[in-house]
């Protein structure tokens, strides 16, 4: 691609970055993520293993729908805080939010900022994504239920005392984010472009705490450096593409879309994404995929299900690392490697296998 091409492709994606973080910092203000979690300890009445499950739900809800990065950065603490305040083993949970933040990132497009860089290949746009994705998405989602009960289920037994609702400091203020978080789904799905969306999204959110709590304001934190680091990423890698980088990844990758083609790309793409990063690993071996939307999907798996292994391999890692380190919660990298392993290889050859 030239530069006019990549600034195209890129330029959405940082837009959706800078706005989707605005909403999600403005619902956690609002008390969005709170109240998420006060309403799973409810809906389990009282059963840890039925809790678990409704944190499943959020996380991936919030995976979906406003990002790997939410879920790791907002939905984190406030999962932690509620097994705490429940007396619940925090290890099953911190596990849930940063497995199912990757693995449940594959069903939209909004849901990881590789899959942004990707639709921008597909003819049919959202629609287009979502007839190859949904497959692999629910595949994916589906064995990590299954992996992170069988490793946690001693600790997801017994009952809790079910907390009582608290109303949120301003009601109509948590209306409006949990209406506006609520519609963004649909139009994502609906195909919406998601710079747009997000960004009317953020304008709104960002109105409604101008008027309703405008020194608050001040609290929302825009992620201009993380921009700043992607384009220079994004400028990196295209150089490397084009003194020769390009031709080693095409022999490393193969060619074909047989279920061993797609598995051979989607296993390089997870080997590049816990060796140095999901994202540039994703920009690296992109032309070796986009001309064929099966091969694109194929390294969409293996860029966004596998950086499970090594805590730099995605930035929702980093975040979630920083997040449980906060609340007390800590987990050695030998241990989030060996059992980010377990899950890892099943759920990425099942879904390249139900593509």
């Amino acid at each position: 691609m030239n530069a006019a091409d990549v600034a195209a492709q890129v330029a959405p994606v940082l837009v959706f970055l800078l706005a989707i973080t605005v909403v999600a910092e403005i619902a956690q203000l609002a008390g969005v993520f709170d109240a998420l979690g006060v309403l799973a300890a409810r809906l389990g009445r009282g059963r840890v293993p039925l809790m678990w499950l409704c944190t499943v739900a959020a996380a991936c809800a919030a995976t979906i729908v406003l990002s790997l990065d939410t879920t790791a950065v907002l939905l984190t603490p406030v999962v932690l805080a509620a097994a705490s305040r429940l007396g619940l083993a925090p290890l099953p949970f911190a596990m849930t939010t940063v497995w199912l933040a990757n693995t449940a990132s594959l069903l939209l497009p909004v849901s990881n900022l590789t899959n942004l860089l990707a639709v921008y290949h597909l003819d049919g746009g959202v629609r287009a994504y979502v007839a190859l994705s949904w497959r692999p998405a629910i595949a994916a989602i589906a064995v990590t239920v299954v992996v992170l009960w069988l490793l946690h289920r001693r600790d997801l037994r017994g009952r809790y005392e079910i907390p009582d609702f608290e109303a949120p400091a301003d009601r109509v203020l948590f209306g409006v984010a949990a209406a506006v978080c609520l519609a963004l789904g649909p139009a994502f799905a609906l195909g919406v472009p998601p710079a747009a969306a997000s960004t009317v999204a953020a304008l709104v959110l960002a109105g409604a705490v101008a008027v309703r709590a405008p020194e608050r304001l001040r609290e929302i934190v825009v992620p201009w450096r993380m921009v700043l680091i992607l384009a220079a990423v994004f400028a990196g890698v295209q150089v490397l593409l084009v003194v020769g980088l390009e031709g080693v990844l095409r022999d490393v990758a193969g060619a074909g879309t047989a279920p061993s083609d797609l598995l051979r790309v989607a296993g390089v793409g997870a080997l590049a994404a816990n060796g140095v990063n999901n994202l540039p690993a994703y920009l690296a071996l992109e032309p070796v995929a986009d001309g064929d939307p099966v091969r694109l999907m194929a390294l969409l798996i293996g860029v966004g299900v596998a950086p499970i292994v090594t805590l730099w391999a995605s930035l929702a890692t980093l975040l979630w690392r920083e997040r449980c380190a906060r609340a007390g919660v800590r987990i050695s990298a030998r241990r989030f490697a060996f059992h980010g392993l377990l899950l890892a290889v099943p759920a990425t050859v099942v879904a390249v296998l139900v593509l």
